[in-house]
């Protein structure tokens, strides 16, 4: 390689092709392969931005990006709030994106291009002060998104992104961290001015890049990391490797939760049934993903709380029984969560669902019936 001023430059830019090159073959490919789902979009956004990222810490770039550059700065100002999103819809099932995140988005795009474009820095006063907080900003995000990976990690069930998860989450959080302290200690490569980390910062996008590109798409086509929480869990081939479940589990599993109503008790950890059962932890794990379809324990729990919950809404005999204790004897910790989940599986307040059930005798029997078929989940 050409050690000239010249020839790093122009292999800082090679590097920095392959980055834009990769993170857009991830976009499209999550895009064309998962658009449906949420998680997928952002991931496709996450990348969008990356990409932006890469070109907008090009020194010089700016001078001559034209009527591109505020696209481009306003993605990669925003980008590391994207890559929380990303992070809570990839590792929560539940997880589903509001109004105020669009909101945030676009006020943090905007404070990016008015910093870098609008008041030039070391012309205005509230450049500095608004640089320093965008500077800043994407060791929040990182930290967010790092805890949301750490705190959902137990009850998830989906192997591939337990194995992922951490990995995927260190090293983009790693990247925000070292951009954002290597801003603050000099020039921000989003300024244009250059600096000989440049090209550290080139091959180090390069490396992500390729690794969690690589890691995506070759977790078969992807459909274990963006299947849709909403839609039926297709039954799962099991690889060649791998033994078979054996009947006997389920069949296990289905008395502790049926009969033994495991699920009605606080704190219920996966590690604690799988030793009830007698199985190793990873055996219970799997059996309740690819056997079941069930993608996370706690959902897998609510599944027979909220079965639980609505027979007893529809039980005559308890109509002088509160919600709350209702909740609180399914399994569920008070009535917050109970409500939100009760909302999100019937479209119902429990006090709504309770009203029509007793109005409607006939469909009342037994409503916890279907509900609490072990094959069947919610």
């Amino acid at each position: 390689m050409d050690a000239t001023p010249a020839g790093t430059a122009a292999f800082d830019l090679f590097l920095r092709g392959g980055v834009v090159s990769l993170l857009a073959l991830l976009a499209g490919r999550l895009l064309a392969d998962h658009g449906r789902v949420t998680a997928a979009r952002l991931g496709a956004l996450f990348a969008v931005g990356s990409a932006a990222y890469t070109l907008c810490s090009l020194p010089g770039l700016h001078d001559r990006a034209g009527g591109w550059a505020g696209p481009l700065m306003a993605l990669a100002t925003a980008n590391s709030f994207v890559f929380w999103l990303f992070a809570c819809s990839l590792f929560d099932d539940a997880f589903r994106p509001r109004a105020w995140h669009g909101l945030a988005w676009l006020a943090l795009a905007a404070l990016g291009v008015t910093q870098r474009l609008v008041l030039v820095p070391g012309h205005h006063p509230a450049a500095r002060v608004l640089g320093l907080c965008l500077d800043l900003q994407p060791l929040a995000w990182a930290g967010l998104a790092a805890w949301q990976a750490l705190a959902t990690a137990a009850a998830d069930l989906v192997e591939p992104r337990r194995r992922l998860r951490l990995f995927i989450v260190a090293a983009a959080a790693l990247h925000s961290i070292v951009t954002a302290l290597a801003t603050l200690a000099g020039p921000g490569p989003a300024t244009g001015a250059a600096g000989g980390n440049t090209l550290l910062d080139a091959m180090g996008l390069l490396a992500i890049a390729s690794v969690i590109a690589g890691s995506l798409l070759r977790v078969r086509g992807g459909q274990a990391l963006f299947a849709d929480a909403c839609a039926p869990a297709p039954a799962v081939e099991a690889a060649p490797e791998v033994a078979p479940i054996d009947p006997t589990w389920t069949t296990a599993l289905e008395r502790a939760m049926r009969m033994d109503r495991a699920y009605r008790r606080d704190g219920l950890t996966i590690g604690q049934l799988a030793v009830e059962l007698g199985l190793p932890e990873y055996r219970l794990r799997r059996l309740i993903n690819q056997g079941l379809g069930h993608r996370n324990f706690n959902a897998f729990l609510n599944h027979y709380r909220l079965a639980d919950a609505k027979a007893a809404l529809g039980d005559r005999a308890q109509v002088e029984v509160p919600i709350l204790t209702i909740a609180l004897d399914a399994g569920f910790g008070s009535l917050g969560p109970f409500n939100r989940a009760f909302k999100a599986d019937t479209g119902l307040t429990p006090g709504d669902y309770r009203r029509q059930a007793l109005a409607e005798p006939s469909k009342t029997a037994n409503p916890s019936l279907s509900a609490s078929r072990i094959s069947n989940p919610a």
